[in-house]
């Protein structure tokens, strides 16, 4: 199999992966940027220009008070706010500390957050202002949550701004009852003066939530290893270099968006354009005044891009390299011709498989070697496998199976969930539950997945978790969630309900998808709900999803 996966390699690559200043956390490159680099802007925030002394500064200024406030080696910390610099110094103040950064999207409402700070044990929570509210109504059911930090957009914006803002960045700041400010904690505290032991391949720095293939969502154990191998790895296979600009539009908590906007610019010491989300007008603009070259997106973002009116008349050409994920909108040729013309060259490909146990980015496409409809080839160090979904033995090229990953990439395991674990991880392998197959020259096909996760706008979507949520309406007996296609978010939720008799002719469906919309994540909430006498299931009580899935 190794054979085949490297018929492929491109002939310019180094065929052995390279750390840039050795196997070291990623913090710790961030500190020697701060030497090598110390005024070369970092990250650029609508007009901020962030040098790498002061991103470094400011992170150990931070890194000195949560050392203060009792936070050391192994305390879960999580961050719950969109894209902005804070979300930087807060993911590599904690790491410095050997303490573990656990992003949460600021999508969750107040049922998910209070599961997620329990499930994770989180001692701490640094929560952007708009936020705060949500934060504070669970505190008091959390059994680990100590001190809350807040933070305002507005403390990194400059006076003179350089693009349009989106309205979360126009909010006034005000004075909560929060412990403590985070930009009061920066400018009141000295340096730390150092960092953390860390064992990289053994120390826990990252813990992202995923079902794995079942269950309510857990927290994968992601060691600062991981996070270098994997930046690693796609920073060589995409050849980025220092002088590279990009752009960090994908949410830095999804892990997709962290590596990009995140780890990749450390890594490389180069030049990131941060904006809090994406926006087709202030994304266009930045393209143009910055000078992209090297971007990654969701292909949802490039046709919104291509629909902007008079986009012919922009000056997208600095664009050399994009790498997209297929959510509702795939990356084929059609998409990479109409995107190379408006860019006037700029090269389109699917970015990779990957999946967060492990630290995803298992995969890259070769630039002079793209095809489409595949996630690419095995990236350094990593062997894939397809197995038969029954017996576990290896299936030839051209067969589908079960996708089957191994690499330095791959989790610790689930936190406090040794069954779970056991399921996935065997033997170093990440049994997936996604379904695929490899080619003869060692590109893989992506084609489904073998449990019944929904994948909504590019979120894991898990029927357990959606679920839950519902049965805490009192009209709610019994609940099925179950994904079902939607043009533009590649799939979306239904549930399925049977209601307690005494609601049943008060309660509308409609009813209960306002509800659902208070309550969950925009990506999560169901977008059709259906009401049924009783739910197919087993002898045992078990709903058979797959039935209704079926029926449709």
């Amino acid at each position: 199999m190794k054979s085949i996966l490297k018929k492929s390699w491109p002939s310019d690559m180094q065929e052995t992966l390279h750390y840039r200043l050795g196997e070291k956390p990623l913090h710790e490159y961030l500190l020697q940027n701060a030497i090598n680099h110390p005024q070369q802007t970092a990250y650029t925030y609508y007009g901020n220009n962030i040098t790498w002394q002061q991103l470094s500064d400011n992170s150990r200024r931070f890194a000195q008070f949560l050392k203060g406030e009792g936070v050391s080696k192994g305390d879960r910390i999580a961050l719950y706010m969109q894209n902005c610099p804070q979300y930087l110094i807060c993911h590599y103040a904690i790491q410095m500390l050997g303490a573990i950064v656990v992003p949460l999207s600021p999508m969750y409402k107040e049922a998910e957050l209070l599961y997620f700070i329990n499930e994770a044990e989180i001692k701490a929570i640094i929560s952007a202002q708009e936020l705060y509210e949500q934060v504070e109504a669970v505190k008091q059911q959390t059994t680990s949550l100590q001190f809350i930090i807040t933070t305002h957009y507005t403390d990194f914006l400059p006076e003179a701004k350089t693009l349009p803002l989106p309205d979360e960045l126009k909010i006034e700041k005000k004075k909560l009852n929060s412990n403590f400010d985070l930009l009061e904690e920066i400018q009141s505290n000295n340096p730390i003066s150092e960092t953390e032991q860390i064992d990289i391949w053994e120390d826990v720095g990252l813990m992202v939530f995923t079902s794995g293939t079942t269950g309510r969502p857990k927290a994968a154990m992601l060691t600062y290893g991981n996070a270098l191998f994997k930046t690693a790895a796609t920073a060589q296979g995409y050849q980025m270099k220092q002088s590279d600009i990009t752009l960090a539009v994908a949410p830095l908590c999804h892990i997709a968006g962290m590596v990009m906007g995140v780890n990749l610019p450390v890594y490389n010491s180069l030049s990131c354009i941060l904006l809090t989300r994406f926006d087709v007008e202030t994304a266009v603009k930045a393209i143009e005044d910055y000078k992209v070259n090297k971007l990654y997106t969701v292909a949802t973002m490039n046709a919104a891009i291509l629909n902007f009116p008079e986009i012919e008349q922009r000056n997208l050409t600095s664009l050399e390299l994009n790498f997209a994920t297929s959510f509702g909108t795939k990356v084929d040729q059609n998409l990479a011709e109409a995107w190379e013309k408006v860019t006037g060259g700029c090269v389109l490909l699917e970015a990779s498989y990957g999946l967060s146990e492990t630290h995803t980015c298992d995969t890259f496409m070769p630039i002079e070697n793209i095809k489409f409809g595949t996630c690419g080839i095995a990236t350094y160090d990593t062997e894939i496998r397809i197995v038969d979904i029954e017996t576990g033995e290896d299936l030839p090229p051209g067969v589908q199976g079960e996708i089957v990953i191994k690499n330095p990439g791959v989790f610790k395991g689930y936190l406090n969930r040794p069954d779970a674990t056991k399921e996935t991880l065997k033997g170093g392998w990440v049994f997936t539950g996604d379904i695929g197959m490899l080619d003869e020259e060692g590109f893989l096909y992506f084609n489904g997945r073998v449990k019944e996760m929904i994948k909504s706008s590019g979120y894991s979507v898990f029927p357990e978790d959606v679920e839950a949520l519902l049965n805490d309406h009192e009209a709610i007996l019994q609940v099925a969630a179950i994904g079902v296609p939607d043009k533009n978010r590649g799939e979306s939720v239904k549930a399925y309900i049977v209601l307690n008799p005494a609601y049943k002719g008060k309660v509308s469906e409609r009813d209960i998808i306002k509800w659902s919309k208070e309550k969950m994540a925009a990506y999560k909430y169901p977008r059709d709900v259906e009401f049924l006498d009783s739910l197919p299931a087993t002898s045992s009580g078990k709903v058979l999803r797959r039935l209704l899935k079926e029926d449709r």
